[in-house]
């Protein structure tokens, strides 16, 4: 540690190889024992505590050292200045690392394993709904469309699709017996 507070910032931020590598060699202890610390929480292998350790060394250096240039000796010492970026770096890695999500709404139900069979058809009595009404309940529910893509289809209006759409339920509704939401 008393390495890492002899260390001149002004002649590091230079580019100097020789002094950065001095500081690495310095740093890397305190910087992979704060990142090891911050993603044990996390179950993250050994890889992603390097990587995030690398990473740490890669902001500090990046667009000219500019944030090892931010660095102030009145506010804290070098080694808890460093400790703080590294945990920060390390979160950061972690929340990189998280696997995409996906809504259930999207993904096919095949992959989900979902099967239909159980799942019978409604039978709409004839005469019950309007031609317009069935050909948008079909769109909607059948084809699965939004609003937008029947309107353009059906060359109507949004909002008529809509209204359409909530009047046919409503006598679906009043036909099965359900109270209107």
């Amino acid at each position: 540690m008393t390495e890492l507070n002899q260390t001149d910032l002004r002649v590091l931020t230079t580019g100097d190889k020789r002094a950065w590598d001095t500081f690495v060699t310095a740093a890397a202890p305190l910087i992979n024992a704060v990142v090891r610390r911050t993603l044990s929480s996390y179950r993250l292998g050994e890889d992603d505590v390097l990587d995030a350790a690398q990473d740490v060394f890669v902001r500090l250096c990046a667009q000219d050292f500019r944030l090892l240039k931010t660095y102030d000796p009145a506010r804290a010492g070098l080694g808890t200045w460093l400790a703080v970026v590294a945990r920060s770096a390390a979160v950061d890695h972690f929340r990189r690392r998280r696997q995409a999500t996906q809504p259930l709404d999207e993904v096919p139900e095949s992959v989900l394993g979902v099967e239909d069979k159980h799942v019978e058809k409604l039978k709409i009595p004839q005469g019950l709904l309007t031609d317009r009404q069935t050909l948008i309940l079909k769109c909607l529910y059948d084809e699965e469309r939004d609003v937008a893509e029947v309107a353009l289809l059906l060359k109507i209006d949004a909002q008529t699709v809509r209204s359409t759409h909530h009047k046919a339920l409503l006598r679906l509704r009043a036909h099965f017996g359900e109270e209107p939401a």
